[in-house]
């Protein structure tokens, strides 16, 4: 039997540190509820993929059927349960239309989606097939659910979007935060470490390898002393750009031009323009530049 003592202390210290309680609040979004929202999403927009059981095609209309009315019913409820933490006005009749705005950009998240898992099969020797990416890429699983979460993020909703790609992120090691824009093609190889921030924005053909931080540089203050919400805080990736393992870019200012290529473990807190290289010479970052029209490189 558990000592009267431990429950005592416990009680008491539910009074003493009631910062971290939620009591008498309104009843908040379930973390095993999202999982199992995220889980569907996947099967919806790679269909086949993720079934106990092989899909036939003539089939499809009634699994889809049944698929988003599961999940139509459940992100309605979860939304409902953000709006209401939010003291939104009316609740469920929002609840209901952000849910259905979601579900309407389905078709356009496959689409995007698709471009990323064709940029993972060819921008990775070692992948053999589309099936392999599907089913074993852990990049799949996290960007999807980002692109999910961003329209969410989009539409004001509170919590659910943050949860969304906090599933991704615990089971993929990859932090994508939902407020990221990211363009199509975008291909994260080996995944374990990288993380974006909030107001970072990736344009198409974009490839990161694991470890890559692009994050913000400080945080500007208030009269008390906190964060100042809502400010540009995260760098700026252009198109057709590749960064290497562990490399850092930081800075709300800070802007990589187009087709650059930064190297390993590079810290980088200044922008580069277009067509350029980042990588140590021993202690000394070099940063080169060539001219896009003719190839040559200058320093």
């Amino acid at each position: 039997m558990i000592p009267a003592t431990i429950k005592q202390a416990l009680l008491e210290s539910y009074v003493r540190d009631g910062g971290i309680n939620h009591l008498d609040g309104v009843n908040l979004p379930s973390q095993d509820c999202v999982a199992e929202l995220a889980r569907d999403f996947m099967h919806v927009l790679f269909p086949g993929y993720f079934e106990s059981t092989s899909l036939a095609k003539d089939a499809v209309p009634t699994w889809l059927d049944q698929k988003l009315t599961k999940i139509d019913q459940r992100l309605t409820t979860e939304l409902e349960k953000s709006l209401l933490f939010a003291r939104d006005a009316a609740p469920a009749a929002n609840a209901r239309r952000v849910a259905t705005a979601l579900l309407a950009q389905l078709p356009e998240i496959r689409r995007i989606v698709q471009t990323d898992v064709q940029a993972a099969y060819t921008g990775d020797p070692a992948a053999r097939s589309v099936e392999e990416i599907i089913l074993a890429y852990p990049c799949v699983l996290a960007i999807s659910l980002q692109r999910i979460a961003h329209v969410l993020y989009t539409l004001a909703v509170p919590l659910l979007p943050r949860m969304l790609t906090e599933y991704g992120h615990e089971r993929t090691g990859v932090d994508l935060h939902p407020g990221a824009r990211i363009g199509t093609h975008f291909f994260i190889d080996h995944c374990v470490g990288v993380v974006i921030g909030e107001t970072s924005t990736i344009g198409n053909h974009v490839k990161l390898y694991q470890g890559v931080t692009l994050g913000a540089k400080s945080f500007e203050l208030d009269g008390a002393g906190n964060p100042v919400k809502g400010v540009k805080r995260h760098p700026d990736i252009c198109y057709h750009v590749t960064i290497y393992a562990h490399a850092t870019i930081l800075g709300g200012e800070t802007r990589i031009g187009e087709h650059c290529v930064i190297g390993g473990n590079v810290w980088l807190l200044q922008s580069m323009p277009p067509y350029s290289t980042a990588a140590y010479k021993g202690d000394d970052l070099i940063i080169r530049t060539r001219r896009a029209a003719d190839g040559d490189w200058a320093i």
